[in-house]
């Protein structure tokens, strides 16, 4: 193929993958941003089998048919509260291709003798550690989040030591490595040791960080594309990999700011604060006020302003087509109604806004938390749906509880308070929230979608 074609074709792949990547910031373009880039994608990879020719018209189709094939079901079948698993699984796979794209450059190199020169071969060392480290610790986010393992945090004596010692000595191979270009054994002891990393790294970070690292490891794979691109002299995926990994980045700042956790701290996988505070029987004893679906109705009677929480329990009772009709209801009745989007309510970044969209909830009644938050003290009624640590006052009052300093909705500052769950289960934190405990706050234990239809059926019998 003509290069003037190719680097044409790579162009036009990196501008759709910068393009598509600016519309993902917005609901409304999103959709169009993600066609953007999975265009983008198929253009440099049709153009890149070419290029190489390593494999015929015929197998490119099929591959192409494939894989096409396998999204779709994918997409189908996989359940929103999965997506964080998914995702988790998609970051490992990036991982794992960079580790055995640039192993496999390195056998041909090694193979036909071919010069390799120090700047390729330290992409090749950073492609095999970043790589592998984003693999494996992405299989067990994977198994956090599929209950395959404890989500909670797993510690021992020694835990950073281990790991500060494991990252020296994979950096001391690495350097060996560069400097024998020829030994494939260098590169298959990083990678083995990078693995180890990856789970060490991860094991002790607990379910509440878990939107952190997802973000991270999304990053962390890019890195290792980008690295795997200089192996490779691979522009495009150079590009490519190094806007995933920036945006990535970028990202898991603004998660650590939202969960006021250090970067630092995630980074090297230091778990948050373990004292819990006050018990839960402290906390709930004699003070827990039961309502149904009847009384909460009743609030909305004088009500004039009403804010939804939307938590990981909407997404897991499937409750927001039952919202958006409550929605209707309210709004159809003058009253204003608006929904406080905590940046990691749910189990990924923009889980909630996802979900509220498919339901076709108005984008402009989607109000993030420095926007809301100042309004909570005139609101008559806030609805809390499945939240349960993003609004959990022990963040602002616990000093060293698993959640301390975490910016949080400022639900208990409503007038009224609804909490819809079915139970007094903690959240990911795994502690007691004393906003179920409020003078002001009735607990409404129901399934999400059931109890959401039964107040719509108290409101319209009222």
């Amino acid at each position: 193929m003509n290069t003037t074609v190719i680097n044409l074709a790579y162009l036009v792949a990196s501008v759709l993958f910068i393009v598509g990547l600016k519309q993902l910031s917005h609901p409304r373009t999103a959709v169009r941003g993600n066609f953007l880039g999975a265009l983008g994608m198929l253009l440099a990879i049709v153009v890149t089998l070419f290029d190489r020719a390593i494999i015929g018209y015929a197998e490119i189709v099929a591959g192409i048919v494939i894989g096409t094939g396998i999204g779709a079901v994918m997409a189908q079948r996989v359940q929103m509260t999965s997506m964080p698993q998914l995702v988790a699984l998609f970051n490992g796979v990036g991982g794992a291709a960079s580790v055995l794209v640039a192993g496999a450059a390195m056998t041909a190199a090694v193979a036909t003798g071919a010069l390799v020169t120090t700047d390729v071969q330290v992409a090749t060392m950073a492609s095999g550690l970043i790589g592998a480290v984003t693999f494996w610790g992405s299989l067990v986010a994977w198994a956090k989040l599929e209950g395959r393992m404890s989500e909670g945090s797993i510690t021992f004596p020694g835990q950073q030591a281990v790991n500060a010692a494991l990252a020296v000595v994979i950096l001391l191979v690495s350097a060996w490595g560069t400097l024998h270009p020829d030994s494939m054994a260098a590169y298959v002891l990083v990678v083995v040791l990078s693995s180890a990393l990856g789970v060490l790294l991860t094991i002790p970070i607990g379910g509440a960080d878990m939107p952190v690292v997802i973000a991270l490891l999304n990053s962390y794979s890019g890195l290792a594309a980008a690295a795997t691109g200089f192996v490779l002299g691979n522009s495009v995926l150079i590009i490519s990999g190094s806007l995933v990994g920036a945006s990535g980045i970028i990202l898991t700042q603004i998660m650590c700011k939202a969960m006021n956790r250090s970067m630092t701290n995630v980074l090297f996988g230091v778990a948050a604060g373990t004292d819990s505070g006050p018990s839960q029987d402290e906390v709930y004893a004699g003070k827990v006020k039961s309502a149904s679906a009847e009384e909460v109705a009743m609030l909305f009677d004088d009500a004039r302003r009403v804010v939804f929480v939307p938590g990981y329990g909407m997404a897991v009772s499937q409750a927001q087509y039952a919202v958006r009709d409550l929605y209707n209801l309210l709004t159809a009745k003058g009253i204003e109604v608006l929904f406080a989007i905590h940046p990691v309510a749910g189990r990924m970044p923009g889980h909630m806004n996802v979900l509220l969209a498919e339901a076709n909830i108005p984008y402009d009644v989607l109000k993030e938390m420095d926007e809301i938050n100042p309004t909570f003290e005139q609101t008559d009624v806030a609805i809390v749906l499945g939240a349960n640590d993003v609004v959990n006052p022990m963040a602002r009052d616990v000093p060293n509880c698993p959640i301390a300093g975490m910016p949080i909705l400022d639900v208990d500052k409503a007038r009224s308070v609804v909490v819809i769950k079915r139970s007094l289960s903690p959240g990911f934190a795994g502690i007691p929230n004393p906003l179920f405990a409020l003078d002001h706050t009735l607990m409404l234990f129901a399934d999400g979608k059931k109890a959401i239809l039964d107040v719509i059926a108290a409101v319209k019998e009222g």
